[in-house]
């Protein structure tokens, strides 16, 4: 990070924790595979195991629930399909269920052509529509396969948590199957999958300070999965073929233990996000922050200035030293009207500001934002003045 810059794009990817790096760098001494037999591929296998604990605890789930992955939208690949496995037995899903609001990664539909998906919609505040949701899986044809529901825990711009409780009642009543992505709420609210959640949980190391490139499937039983997405040497009990990542595992495993720990902390990050929704509303009275009138993650705040678009005030933020996102990073740099708002029911917008944070943001950060959004309140003024 460079210095004197304010780093508030966490949902975007949290910074390197130390103790991720730490345990990245230890296990890059581990020269063997850990498919090996020998004392040092046992040694490499005990550290991918200990990770698939550390995960497991995150969620309070089973350790041979864990299925490694390069990310979370190889995991969305692999659980999105119509053709899943009991046993020796084959399973068909026939159809997918999402919402309009849900990260790219589940509206692509993954193996589904689009002809078997419906996409449910979402209230002004982003929750979705769970008694239409209810009234969709109750005329699914069950001759035809099982209905698959898949939905974020907690959205990526608002941050605004759904009622993922209510989602599972109503998708085990109609015999489905739920597949929650989780990947902003791990590590931000308590998930528990031993409770009616979701079947099969997604979740991504970048996010809660771990290394890029690596990520999990969480089940909540052992008795379906879907076919692989990528087979090979039948790595991770034939669920995910290819060696392992180890120091990705590694660095995936310290950060999982951290922010275990870290849930204790979410009421002072939600106090610091409360000071950034306070300095908004004053310097840009007119301003929106959207999803506000619904549960929220701690650390998030998506806001519009009106008559500034969206990427004008990024690049000026950003002139001013503080990084923070115009909507999601799931784009390849794109930016543009927000599909979020849009299925909140706001149009083609000037888009909207997404301000993350983490335990590591301090005073400072928070004063950063306030001076930069100050210059860029009094620079629209000026420009309303004048016209």
């Amino acid at each position: 990070m460079a210095a004197n810059r304010a780093y508030l794009d966490y949902n975007a990817s949290a910074p390197l924790i130390a103790e991720a790096r730490a345990a990245m760098v230890a296990a890059l001494d581990v020269a063997a595979n850990p498919s090996s037999v020998h004392a040092e591929g046992r040694a490499a296998r005990r550290l991918i195991e200990d990770t698939r604990r550390d995960v497991a605890r995150l969620v309070n789930a089973r350790p041979e629930h864990v299925v490694f992955t390069s990310g979370a939208t190889e995991a969305a690949s692999m659980l999105l399909s119509p053709d899943w496995q009991m046993g020796r037995g084959a399973i068909r899903m026939s159809h997918l269920y999402v919402s309009e609001a849900d990260h790219p990664c589940l509206l692509s539909g993954g193996r589904f052509p689009a002809a078997q998906m419906t996409r449910i919609g979402v209230d002004r505040n982003g929750i979705a529509d769970v008694d239409a949701l209810a009234n969709a899986l109750a005329v699914h044809d069950k001759a035809a396969g099982l209905p698959l529901v898949a939905i974020h825990a907690a959205n990526n711009e608002t941050g605004v948590v759904q009622p993922v409780g209510r989602i599972a009642e109503i998708v085990k009543a109609a015999g489905g199957v739920l597949v929650v992505d989780a990947v902003q709420a791990v590590g931000r609210i308590p998930i528990d999958m031993s409770a009616p959640y979701a079947d099969y949980l997604i979740l991504s190391s970048h996010k809660i300070g771990g290394p890029k490139g690596v990520g999990a499937i969480i089940a909540a039983s052992d008795l379906m999965m879907p076919r692989p997405l990528i087979n090979g040497g039948g790595q991770e009990k034939g669920h995910r073929a290819g060696t392992e990542n180890l120091a990705g595992i590694a660095g995936l495993g310290a950060a999982a233990r951290v922010a275990l720990a870290g849930l204790n902390d979410m009421d002072a990050v939600a106090r610091r996000r409360d000071a950034i929704d306070a300095t908004v509303r004053e310097l840009v009275p007119d301003a929106e922050i959207f999803g506000n009138g619904a549960p929220r993650l701690a650390n998030t705040t998506f806001f519009a200035i009106p008559g500034v678009k969206a990427e004008t005030a990024q690049i000026a933020f950003d002139l001013a030293g503080v990084a923070l996102s115009a909507g999601s990073a799931c784009s390849s740099g794109k930016v543009g009207p927000s599909d979020v708002l849009k299925a909140m029911g706001y149009g083609d917008s000037l888009g909207a500001l997404r301000v993350s944070i983490g335990r590591a943001t301090g005073a400072e950060d928070i004063a950063a934002f306030r001076t930069a959004l100050a210059g860029i309140a009094a620079r629209r003024a000026g420009k309303e003045k004048a016209a």
